[in-house]
């Protein structure tokens, strides 16, 4: 005698079936060419449980491309603990979250939630997530190496997520130049107590 999977379970199963296999085609193909039918065949799911989860196919895009940046962001971690001074943490991190696949998706997620208010509150709730895991990395990094900001360490973490989002942004607008072209490292404050 099996036991079935209870509904709610179900449920989170293929919401998240259905967000990495988004995830996945957004990174692959770009938000125009992939349609709610393609990632609901990959996702084994019919396209109005894409709706009944994600509203749209831009709720989706928002929801998969912030996610990824999310995880992405992570990524920063271990680059930063490896450097052992200041200087070398600041270049390390800017290089390296400059470099971010999910950078160009997530500033385009956030441009779709700008002009659709039903999607704001999903973006603002993933970039609180962001700002909250990169200040708890800072003070735990700042704390362990004995170093300092000047400036509190929630406005450090926006400032430096605002110039990454922001360099990408320009970048891909079509001005000349690259992101590279931003003294992000400058941004950051953090220096010897």
């Amino acid at each position: 005698m099996s036991i079935a999977e209870p509904a709610r379970a179900r449920g989170r199963r293929t919401r998240a079936r259905i967000l990495q296999t988004a995830a996945e085609l957004f990174a692959a193909h770009g938000h125009a060419a992939v349609s709610v039918a393609a990632i609901a065949k990959a996702a084994r799911v019919y396209p109005h449980q894409i709706t009944y989860y994600f509203g749209s196919k831009d709720g989706l895009f928002v929801h998969a491309s912030l996610s990824t940046l999310l995880r992405d962001a992570v990524r920063l971690e271990p680059i930063g603990l490896r450097q052992r001074g200041p200087g070398a943490f600041r270049s390390a991190l800017a290089r390296t979250a400059l470099a971010l696949p999910s950078v160009p998706a997530a500033v385009q997620a956030m441009s779709i939630s700008r002009v659709r208010p039903e999607l704001q509150p999903v973006a603002q709730t993933y970039l609180a997530v962001l700002f909250r895991r990169a200040e708890h990395y800072l003070v735990e990094l700042l704390a362990r190496r004995g170093w300092a900001v000047d400036r509190p360490a929630a406005v450090e973490v926006r400032t430096f997520w605002s110039a990454v989002l922001g360099a990408r942004l320009i970048s891909e607008s079509g001005y000349g130049g690259r992101s590279a072209d931003v003294d992000l490292a400058g941004v950051m404050t953090v220096r010897e107590r």
